[in-house]
C-alpha cells in the first residue's frame, strides 16, 4: 500500500499551462528508524521534481496511509523544513517560494564551495565514476537534442551526484547537494528552456574533460564558470517566472534555518 500527497487543483507547467498535480506515492516503510525512512522518501520525491509548487504534504494523511504513527512523519517533515527543502503552512508542508535574493544567496554559497569540491573530485574519481559521468553527459546531450526536459533533468542530476559522490569530505558534499536542491523549483523551470540546456551541456562537457585529465585546477576554474553561467541563466529567465512566484507568494514562510 502507498501513501499519497494531497493532490491540488492545478499548478503551472514549464510552458505556463495548467496541469493537474499528480498524487505522490510513497512506499511502505520497513523495520528500523521510521523517521529516517520517511525523510529519505520525501527528500527523493523533492529531488526528482515530483512535488509540484503549491502541492501539500500532510503528515496525518501520510502516516495513515503508511500505517505508522504521525510523529515519525512529522519529525521527517520538520527536518526537511529545517534544511530548507519545505516550509510549513496551516494546511501542510510545501516547497518554499524563492525570491531573487534567496537564489543569489544560494549561488554565492555554491560559488564558494563547489569549485574546491570539484578540484577534490578530479583527484579522487575512479574509472567507474568517469564512466558514469560520461554516460550522464551523453544522456544530457541526447535529451537536449530531443527537447526532453524530464530526461535532461535526470541526466544533469546523475552527473552532479556522481562527481559529488567522489568528494571524500562528506560534510562538504552534503552541504553542496542541499544548497543545489534549494533552487530545485527554479531548475525545474529553466532546464526545460532549450537554449539553457545547450549552455549546461557545454559546461558539463568542460567539467568532464577536466575530470578525465585529473586536472584539479581546470576542474576548479570550469566549475566556477559553470556556476556563474547557471546563475546568469536563472536570473535572465526570472521575468517569465515572476507570475509563478506571485502565485506562490501567499504561502507563509518559516524563519531562516
Amino acid at each position: 500500500m502507498t501513501a499519497r500527497a494531497q493532490p491540488q487543483p492545478y499548478t503551472k507547467s514549464s510552458h505556463g499551462k495548467a496541469w493537474m498535480a499528480e498524487a505522490i506515492e510513497f512506499k511502505r516503510v520497513g523495520e528500523g528508524n521510521l523517521r529516517a525512512q520517511v525523510y529519505q522518501q520525501i527528500r527523493l520525491t523533492i529531488q526528482r521534481g515530483e512535488l509540484a509548487p503549491g502541492q501539500k504534504l500532510v503528515d496525518v494523511d501520510i502516516a495513515a496511509q503508511l500505517g505508522i504513527s504521525r510523529m515519525p512523519v512529522r519529525d521527517a517533515l520538520m527536518q526537511l523544513v529545517h534544511e530548507g527543502y519545505l516550509v510549513g503552512t496551516t494546511r501542510g508542508f510545501t516547497l518554499p517560494t524563492l525570491t531573487a535574493t534567496d537564489i543569489a544567496n544560494i549561488f554565492e554559497v555554491r560559488r564558494l564551495l563547489e569549485p574546491r569540491a570539484a578540484a577534490h573530485a578530479a583527484r579522487t574519481l575512479d574509472a567507474a565514476g568517469l564512466k558514469t559521468l560520461a554516460a550522464a553527459l551523453q544522456e544530457a546531450e541526447a535529451a537536449a537534442a530531443a527537447g526532453d526536459a524530464a530526461l535532461f533533468f535526470q541526466a544533469n542530476s546523475a552527473f552532479r551526484n556522481c562527481w559529488l559522490g567522489a568528494v571524500e569530505n562528506d560534510r562538504l558534499s552534503q552541504t553542496i547537494a542541499r544548497f543545489a536542491d534549494h533552487v530545485l523549483v527554479v531548475r525545474l523551470k529553466t532546464l526545460s528552456h532549450q537554449p539553457t540546456q545547450a549552455v549546461i551541456v557545454a559546461g558539463m562537457r568542460a567539467i568532464y574533460e577536466a575530470f578525465a585529465k585529473r586536472d584539479a585546477v581546470a576542474a576548479y576554474d570550469r566549475m566556477t564558470h559553470f556556476i556563474q553561467n547557471a546563475e546568469e541563466r536563472f536570473m535572465k529567465l526570472s521575468p517569465p517566472l515572476q507570475q509563478f512566484d506571485d502565485e506562490a507568494a501567499s504561502i507563509p514562510r518559516q524563519g531562516k534555518s
